[in-house]
C-alpha cells in the first residue's frame, strides 16, 4: 500500500468548483488524516445554538461567537471540542511542558478538549475553544480522490483560524493570507452568474 501523506493539523478549503452544498465555501481543520481515512471540522459554520444550550459549564471558555458549530454532516447528536493551548507553536510543546488534563495535541498549539473533563481544569491552560456538533468525514482514499479532482486546496492552518471571530469571512480571509495566485480566489464572487 502507498504511504499517505498526513494532512492533520492543515486546513481543506473548498474550492468554487466543489458541488456538496455540505462544504459550499467551507474551511475545514484536519484533525485526522492517515490510510483509514480522515476526519476534521468545518470551522466557519456557526448555529444559532448557544454552548450553554447543550454543554453546561463550556460557554465561560468558548470565544465569541459563543455558539456551537456544524462541524460536518456526520454523527450531528455529538460534539467535539477543539482548543487551541497558547505558548505552544507549531513544531509542538514548550520544552519541560506537558500537555493540560483533558486536552490532546492533534497539530502544534491545537489539540481535542475531552468534554467529560470538568472544565475549570482546563480553564488556565485554554487560550480558545470551540464545539463542534458532527464533523466532516472521509474513507480510506476518499479524500485523496477529492483532492485530485481539485474540490479542495490544502492550506496550511494558523492557531487562530479555530477560534474565528468573523467564522463566515473565514473562507475569504485563509485564501486571502495566501502567498500565491490562490489569494486572487478569495475575490470569487458568490454567484459567479451576476458578474
Amino acid at each position: 500500500m502507498t504511504e499517505v501523506s498526513s494532512l492533520t493539523g492543515r486546513l481543506l478549503v473548498a474550492t468554487p468548483a466543489l458541488a456538496d452544498p455540505n462544504f459550499d465555501r467551507a474551511v475545514v481543520l484536519v484533525l485526522d488524516h492517515d490510510e483509514e481515512g480522515s476526519l476534521g471540522v468545518v470551522l466557519n459554520r456557526p448555529t444559532p445554538v448557544g454552548v450553554d444550550d447543550i454543554l453546561e459549564g463550556w460557554a465561560s471558555l468558548t470565544g465569541e461567537p459563543g455558539v456551537v458549530f456544524q462541524g460536518g454532516p456526520v454523527s450531528l447528536d455529538s460534539a467535539l471540542g477543539v482548543g487551541v493551548v497558547p505558548g505552544d507553536d507549531h513544531t509542538g510543546p514548550r520544552p519541560g511542558a506537558r500537555d493540560p488534563v483533558g486536552w490532546r495535541r492533534v497539530h502544534g498549539a491545537i489539540g481535542l478538549v475531552d468534554l467529560e473533563t470538568p472544565p475549570e481544569l482546563l480553564a488556565a491552560a485554554l487560550g480558545s475553544l470551540r464545539i463542534f456538533a458532527g464533523y466532516a468525514g472521509w474513507g480510506p482514499g476518499q479524500l485523496e480522490d477529492e483532492l485530485t479532482e481539485g474540490a479542495w486546496y490544502v492550506v496550511d492552518s494558523e492557531p487562530g483560524d479555530v477560534s474565528s471571530p468573523v467564522p463566515e469571512g473565514l473562507w475569504r480571509s485563509v485564501l486571502r493570507r495566501q502567498r500565491s495566485e490562490l489569494a486572487m480566489v478569495a475575490t470569487y464572487p458568490d454567484d459567479p452568474s451576476l458578474n
